[in-house]
């Protein structure tokens, strides 16, 4: 009898974690896509709570403020950017070909609205870029590991012999972001679509112009 008891308890504590994880999931849908366009500071457990029909109290009892509410949207973000943009080189091996795959993933990525407002992150910087504090400093690591991880990427490329020994990475990284976050702008700001493909442009000829005759050959195709 209390092996049977101590069962039902288990399969409805399960019961309970899932429903509120599918919760959790859906509020930070639903978060993510509020502040790509209106910003962090458009979220509040009220207004959610509303929009989604779900009970304030139950969302209080998820995320507990609103600080923790902006939190976990942008970690969700970062795990929605990752999986979009990272993960699907996971098999490609390092070097021009791989930095110029990383370049178009983040451009489809903006392009194809994965959120409404475009990149989440540039949205989101322009926000909280001169403030302080625990959600300033979560947008601010986000950027620096991107910028990290694009300046890794060149380096590991520079290694194979797909860039000049004396090539900057940093500098290079810096010039590549820069020209696909003008794009994102633009295309938000203006409407202008054409943006990408400028972007494209540029940034596959700064790749070519920075590679080895080898790194160029794996670029010749685009």
């Amino acid at each position: 009898m209390s092996g049977s008891t101590g069962s039902g308890t288990g399969t409805k504590t399960d019961g309970r974690v899932e429903r509120g994880n599918q919760t959790r999931r859906l509020v930070l849908g639903r978060t993510m896509d509020i502040a790509s366009v209106e910003g962090l500071e458009g979220l509040s457990l009220g207004r959610i709570a509303t929009e989604l029909e779900l009970s304030k109290s139950g969302i209080f009892a998820l995320f507990g403020s609103k600080e923790e509410l902006q939190l976990a949207t942008v970690r969700a973000a970062a795990a929605v950017f990752a999986d979009r943009v990272v993960a699907p080189l996971k098999d490609v091996p390092p070097g021009a070909r791989r930095v110029w795959e990383l370049c178009r993933n983040w451009i489809a990525y903006s392009s194809e609205r994965v959120f409404t407002g475009g990149c989440f992150f540039y949205a989101v910087s322009a926000e909280f870029d001169a403030r302080t504090g625990p959600v300033h400093d979560a947008v601010a690591r986000a950027h620096v590991e991107w910028s990290a991880y694009m300046e890794e990427s060149l380096a590991e490329a520079r290694a194979a012999g797909d860039f000049a020994e004396d090539l900057d990475a940093g500098q290079l990284a810096f010039e590549v972001i820069a020209l696909m976050e003008a794009a994102n702008a633009r295309s938000v700001l203006l409407r202008e679509t054409s943006a990408y493909a400028r972007a494209e442009h540029g940034v596959l000829t700064r790749l070519r112009e920075a590679a080895t005759e080898r790194g160029r050959a794996t670029l010749a195709e685009d």
